[in-house]
């Protein structure tokens, strides 16, 4: 497995490389944006640990740079303080997992684990469970998540959300929603699908977090991680 470790505080950088080498990780480690976005073209990553706050291109400037090049590997974010719309804006360019210095380098090699664990069990073993910039739809339990926090969702709710998602970053009109959905025929004047998403809306908060995308005149869209 292949891991970038990016911390321009050598001292944690090292730190960080030397356990997860002891533990059997290939590291590329650097302390510099400018070296990490040059691994990031070269080597064939399997996670990267991103300080938030690095000289002239931040973590979230890498983050969005992985994103935009659709490499998919799981990201961790170092950072020194946090606060919710930090964390929002991380996860919402898909970062994986935060961890706030300091911090003990057990832990996160702990967290590394895990998301291994989860990232191989969403993408590689169960086409049933979907995972797209923090929310995670699970049709086999019927449990859905959004940045690690359980939502609520009504059986009708819940097949609307893993429709979207199963065709994210397509515009899915009320007409194939209500009929993928409720199997019936649709009826130009049914707002059934308008007031079902806006309340899932609701228990999302996506005021903030604009998981669910409204394309006027067209329908409605989950976009791709």
């Amino acid at each position: 497995m292949n891991i970038l470790v990016l911390d321009d505080e050598k001292e944690i950088a090292d730190l960080v490389e030397l356990y997860l080498k002891n533990d059997g990780f290939n590291v590329f480690t650097c302390y510099s944006s400018k070296d990490a976005l040059n691994i990031i073209k070269k080597a064939k990553l399997d996670l990267a640990i991103l300080d938030v706050m690095v000289d002239k291109t931040n973590g979230f400037d890498i983050l969005k740079e992985i994103r935009n090049q659709n490499l998919n590997f799981p990201v961790i974010m170092l950072t020194a303080k946090i606060n919710d719309q930090d964390k929002i804006k991380g996860l919402t360019l898909g970062a994986d997992d935060y961890i706030t210095k300091p911090f003990n380098p057990l832990e996160l090699l702990a967290r590394v684990k895990a998301i291994f664990r989860r990232y191989n069990k969403y993408n590689n073993q169960n086409s049933n469970i979907i995972e797209i910039n923090g929310l995670v739809i699970d049709k086999n339990s019927h449990l859905c998540t959004l940045y690690n926090k359980k939502i609520d969702l009504t059986p009708i709710e819940f097949s609307i959300v893993y429709y979207l998602a199963k065709n994210q970053g397509k515009v899915i009109s009320s007409e194939e929603l209500f009929e993928n959905v409720w199997k019936d025929k649709y009826l130009d004047n049914n707002n059934t699908v308008m007031v079902h998403i806006r309340r899932i809306r609701e228990k999302f908060g996506d005021k903030e977090t604009k998981i669910i995308k409204t394309v006027w005149g067209v329908g409605y869209k989950i976009e791709k991680q």
